[in-house]
């Protein structure tokens, strides 16, 4: 019920977290701002460039009026005249200075006072842009003294314009500027569009498409994204998907067969561990019956049935967390490598050559049933790694089990002279169904081993450069601590 509530919640949750603006929207967003910046800064240096041609333009008209008034005879022209050469050079008055006199070649309607002057032989860029936008943003007609280099061996040349003329073809300037700005703005803004949509939007819609069916069936193959030929960093992203989805489907899948094969075996638990205990009630009985012969083995069936129950008890550990806590105690490891012998059916087995060497007294710091499961699926591995070989020499068969200390730390070899462990079985060997190196084997032996032998704070390798295999078991002996020792030898 909590679960069915949750999962409205989580759907509700994804939806607040949607997008309401697409990537394709938040794209379009962000073009038409930085082409309108760049709009601008185009724009500015222009209508000052503008400007200054305009004015550059007056003073070439002065200066060609110049030359016309001083050629004169009488050095004066008619008032006619010189207003018809100031109409034409959009100007009120044309003065010129060589030497130190200052001539008024000619004048009309004169302003009261001059509100601006530009000098055009030292004008400089960030002043030009601001003077440009004073013209503009100004009222009325104020009189602007425009100043500029002469023609001949004059000094300078001026000129009194108007300011109203100007400002009005800067303003038809701007406007013509900004009917072409915003024709070529909406051409360059669709094709940038247009081109990232294709490249990135789409794209990554695809991806985006296909990780939400993806979640809602991440069991099926059909899920899986197909990666493009692009060899830029969207294709790179989409094998990497397709990589990851892959290993996920086959993790996946690895899960089910687990679950499936631990409902199987829970099942097969549950009668077997009836069977075993009414076993256990037999054996019992027998150790009553008085024939050596019985009262000799009655002991080892008892502690077989005692350890296949166990077993049983514990075959769903592979599938939790991680198996129970070793009940570590210091114990002899010969008696327990003769048990694990005898329970593999290798004591009466005249092909397959058994040698133990182990050092006299040798002892190790271990669980010693969960000790005794990792020697038995070791040993069982190489009986069966045996299996199929010439039989007609009993010493090429062999299995081979030593045993020494390196200081506080107890080695064990599990040696066989079969053909070895494949290198496909190496990459994987203590993984569970995936370390196998026989046909129909699960590969769990191992992994079970390797887990136990990890729970004891140690390692098993395979040790390379050996004939057939050789697995090294490396348990360390637990930290003395020296204040519990010393009081429980007080206590005695």
């Amino acid at each position: 019920m909590q679960a069915a509530d949750k999962q409205p919640e989580t759907h509700a949750w994804r939806r607040g977290l949607e997008p309401k603006i697409g990537l394709s929207g938040k794209l379009l967003l962000l073009t038409i701002p930085l082409i309108l910046i760049a709009e601008i800064l185009i724009y500015v240096p222009s209508i000052a460039n503008y400007r200054l041609n305009r004015l550059n333009d007056r003073l070439a008209a002065a200066n060609t009026a110049a030359l016309v008034l001083d050629a004169s005879p009488s050095g004066r022209v008619p008032d006619s005249l010189a207003q018809q050469i100031l109409d034409s050079i959009e100007a009120r008055a044309v003065a010129i200075k060589m030497g130190q006199q200052r001539r008024l070649l000619a004048s009309s309607n004169l302003p009261t006072k001059i509100d601006h002057v530009v000098d055009m032989r030292n004008v400089t860029p960030w002043g030009a842009i601001l003077d440009s936008f004073v013209v503009m943003l100004e009222s009325g007609n104020p009189a602007i003294r425009v100043v500029g280099p002469a023609e001949g061996n004059a000094e300078f040349i001026e000129v009194v314009i108007d300011a109203a003329p100007l400002r009005n073809a800067m303003y038809r300037f701007s406007s013509n500027l900004l009917l072409v700005s915003l024709t070529i703005t909406s051409l360059t803004t669709g094709l940038i569009y247009l081109a990232l949509h294709f490249l990135f939007v789409r794209p990554m819609r695809r991806l985006t498409a296909n990780m939400v069916n993806f979640r809602r069936d991440p069991e099926s193959p059909a899920s899986i994204v197909v990666p493009g030929p692009r060899g830029d960093e969207i294709g790179l992203a989409e094998r990497e998907l397709s990589d990851m989805q892959r290993d996920l489907v086959s993790m996946l899948h690895q899960k089910s067969r687990l679950a499936a094969l631990g409902l199987a075996v829970s099942k097969i638990n549950h009668d077997l561990r009836n069977l075993l205990a009414s076993s256990q009630l037999l054996s019992d009985q027998l150790s009553s019956v008085p024939d050596p012969r019985v009262q000799r083995f009655a002991p080892k069936l008892v502690r077989s049935l005692e350890r296949a129950i166990a077993f049983c008890q514990s075959t769903l550990s592979y599938g939790r967390a991680q198996e129970a806590a070793p009940d570590r105690r210091s114990i002899l490891i010969e008696p327990l490598v003769n048990d694990v012998r005898e329970t593999a059916g290798l004591a009466d087995e005249a092909s397959i050559t058994w040698v133990s060497a182990i050092e006299r007294g040798l002892t190790i710091d271990a669980d010693p049933d969960q000790l005794f499961r990792v020697l038995l699926n070791l040993v069982r591995n190489a009986a069966q790694a045996l299996e199929g070989q010439p039989r007609n020499d009993a010493n090429l068969q062999q299995i081979r089990i030593t045993g020494r200390r390196e200081g506080s730390v107890t080695v064990l070899e599990v040696s066989d002279t079969g053909p070895g462990v494949p290198q496909k079985a190496r990459d994987h060997l203590f993984e569970a169904f995936h370390g196998s190196v026989r046909a129909g084997g699960s590969g769990l032996g191992l992994a079970i081993a390797a887990e136990l032998v990890r729970a004891h704070g140690g390692e098993i390798n395979l040790v390379e450069g050996t004939i057939g295999a050789t697995f090294r078991i490396s348990i360390p002996d637990r930290p003395v601590d020296l204040h519990s020792l010393r009081s429980e030898r007080a206590r005695a």
